[in-house]
């Protein structure tokens, strides 16, 4: 299979290399969600809400959905064109996908609402930054990306609020 920028994949390295992708943003997931289970029915439970929280059933919805768009944009961009073209972008992917899974040690795992906070927006802008040289290699894989960066966004103010609201 061959790219319009000249990289060279057979239907094997295709299919590996998605496989690849999506196994680890599964593995942040995965992770990300039992730091999560640690206090998501106790800790968080006790918290005050603001008033636009979710329900608790629709966090690993939305994030398995995310999490797989997540996966097809970083490897459209990884089969887009040789590794030397790709790497910058792949390599701003990677330090989002650690900060994701930072977030999760920080708000559930450590119960550090304001570090937590102060992560996210770091989050934000790392996304934001792969967002922008993803659409610069493939068009579809930025794409792939803005419901990511809409759901921390949310998040972003959805955590604001709760240090706001739980302070002291």
């Amino acid at each position: 299979m061959t790219e319009p920028d000249g990289r060279h994949l057979t239907r094997g390295q295709d299919i590996l290399g998605l496989v690849v992708f999506v196994t680890l943003c599964a593995a942040v997931s995965i992770v990300g969600g039992a730091v999560t289970a640690t206090s998501v029915t106790t800790w968080y439970q006790a918290l005050e809400k603001p008033v636009f929280n979710p329900p608790d059933w629709l966090f690993p919805i939305v994030w398995t959905i995310l999490y797989l768009m997540i996966a097809i944009a970083g490897w459209r961009v990884w089969r887009r064109a040789p590794i030397a073209a790709t790497r910058p972008a792949l390599a701003v992917f990677a330090v989002q996908l650690a900060l994701n899974l930072g977030w999760s040690f920080l708000f559930f795992g450590f119960q550090r609402i304001g570090l937590a906070l102060a992560e996210i927006v770091i989050l934000w802008l790392a996304i934001a930054a792969t967002a922008v040289l993803f659409w610069r290699i493939d068009r579809w894989a930025g794409a792939l990306l803005a419901p990511y960066l809409a759901w921390v966004a949310y998040a972003t103010a959805l955590n604001a609020a709760l240090w706001v609201l739980n302070a002291g």
